[in-house]
């Protein structure tokens, strides 16, 4: 596929996937503060576990180019970037502060079983499977925040959970530093591996790269809704 038709395909896949039974669940959770004390530190460990999922793929990659737009995309996550200068794992932390929790409490804490599932299973799909996969299954989750891909259903998911938290608690954009930095950065993101999908996805790459994509927003589905589940229990 061509880069438009690249676009237009995991585009198609994200836009099922938030119009999906489980992430309509997420979305209408009333959120309180032991909910979303719930909610930050699941994320928390979703965003330090794509550290080592980055790390498979650009691992398991022979092509220089990759390589390179792996390390320029982790720069932002794990040093600095024009959004924040100690990478994004501090938004989390933050965003933790504001309701009431030590860095430690954000950052030592145990995976509901649904994000231990989820987890290992994009681990195993990043190691495992071939690099031009575990690319695609990468990528797309980022797509989920791209307020342009989403807009006619609602936004992404950082910018359509912001407006929860500023309905229920009262929280604004300050407060989420997390929100309001990917519904921004993720934009960037969606558009970076584009190209790279249609140079080296062709021939049978091509139906794997598709198919890992798919599976990875199923996994995504069951992260989110085990997170939905647990905040239910305190509403």
């Amino acid at each position: 596929m061509k880069r438009a038709e690249w676009r237009r395909e995991l585009g198609e896949l994200v836009r099922d996937a938030m119009r999906a039974p489980e992430l309509d669940r997420y979305f209408q959770v009333k959120i309180t503060r032991p909910g979303a004390q719930i909610f930050i530190t699941q994320l928390g460990l979703f965003i330090r576990h794509r550290r080592d999922c980055w790390a498979h793929v650009s691992g398991n990659c022979p092509q220089m180019s990759v390589k390179q737009k792996i390390l320029q995309h982790e720069y932002g996550e794990v040093i600095k970037d024009e959004y924040t200068e100690h990478g994004h794992l501090d938004l989390i932390v933050r965003q933790g502060k504001a309701l009431g929790l030590s860095p430690e409490e954000v950052l030592e804490v145990e995976p509901l079983p649904t994000t231990f599932a989820t987890l290992y299973a994009w681990a195993w799909m990043t190691r495992e499977k071939s690099w031009i996969e575990g690319l695609a299954a990468l990528t797309i989750t980022e797509w989920a925040n791209d307020d342009r891909l989403l807009q006619d259903i609602g936004g992404g998911l950082s910018s359509r959970m912001a407006k929860r938290w500023m309905d229920d608690l009262g929280f604004g954009w300050e407060q989420m530093p997390n929100f309001k930095v990917h519904s921004e950065a993720d934009e960037e993101h969606s558009d970076m591996f584009l190209e790279d999908l249609e140079k080296f996805a062709i021939g049978e790459k091509e139906a794997l790269a598709y198919r890992a994509a798919k599976e990875s927003m199923e996994l995504l589905k069951i992260f989110r809704a085990g997170i939905a589940q647990e905040m239910a229990k305190f509403a």
